[in-house]
């Protein structure tokens, strides 16, 4: 996935796994490992795996016969990953860094294929799932969910407003780009045919993010993704100072205790013909 891992260094995957985690990601990871856990294929393989939480859903369902091979191209993210005490000494478990777009695995070595949050930031979609499909057996399945556009999250597109002040009101766009900029289920179905996949369906997930405070959320978004690096390129301000703004203007926008949002993913199931 050429330099994406350059994306995620060790401080920004742990406060990923601290303060976006449980905020944005487990429920939705609950939800795609019931999915995955349904459909009771035995030999599993995840890309773009990051902290684990979907790892670890996966590993709470899946029967004492599976086989889950989690990887991640990020060093940071799949250390901070295989560090979980709750996977610890798991030997369904095995542990790979891994290029989605270059897989080192045997054609047709998987059942299943999932990936949670991960193939937005595929520099090449129709690579990346043709990788997918190669190492999937005939008939099978390719699981995964994508965020929807950002103007149905609301707690990222309340963070890029808050800190557009100290830009000029065009505050770096991370989070509409990359993570809500790969929503139209036309493109992901053209994408997914054009790699060999079938039978394409799409289920829209409506959550409710919960955070304690407008510090925890500025801390999520400002510090625990590759927004980061973006702040950090085009301010000569501390990465400290603008969350600090951000909290400040969230505290203005949303109140400073716990205050909830909307989230919607779609959640992707293809199929590689049999």
């Amino acid at each position: 996935m050429t330099s994406s891992h350059d994306l995620f260094s060790p401080a920004i995957a742990e406060a990923y796994e601290r303060y976006m985690v449980p905020v944005f990601f487990t429920v939705y990871a609950e939800d795609l490992a019931q999915r995955v856990a349904a459909l009771q294929l035995r030999r599993v393989l995840e890309i773009a795996a990051g902290t684990g939480v979907l790892t670890r859903a996966l590993a709470a369902r899946l029967g004492p016969d599976a086989n889950i091979v989690a990887t991640d191209l990020s060093p940071a993210m799949r250390g901070r990953a295989q560090s979980d005490p709750h996977l610890a000494g798991d030997r369904r478990m095995t542990w790979r860094l891994a290029d989605a777009l270059s897989l080192p695995f045997d054609d047709a070595e998987f059942d299943l294929v999932a990936c949670q949050f991960g193939v937005m930031f595929f520099p090449d979609k129709v690579r990346g799932y043709r990788e997918t499909r190669r190492v999937l057996k005939p008939g099978g399945a390719f699981v995964f969910n994508v965020w929807d556009d950002i103007a149905a999250n609301d707690f990222p597109r309340a963070i890029e407003d808050a800190i557009a002040p100290l830009f000029d009101g065009k505050a770096p766009d991370f989070m509409t780009r990359i993570p809500h900029g790969y929503h139209n289920p036309a493109q992901i179905e053209s994408h997914l045919h054009a790699a060999g996949f079938e039978r394409v369906t799409f289920v829209p997930r409506d959550e409710i993010a919960r955070v304690p405070s407008a510090r925890h959320l500025a801390l999520a978004i400002c510090q625990g993704t590759p927004l980061r690096r973006e702040i950090e390129a085009r301010t000569t301000l501390s990465l400290d100072d603008v969350t600090a703004f951000a909290e400040r203007r969230l505290g203005e926008l949303l109140g400073t205790g716990p205050v909830e949002g909307r989230m919607r993913a779609l959640v992707v199931t293809a199929w590689r013909p049999s």
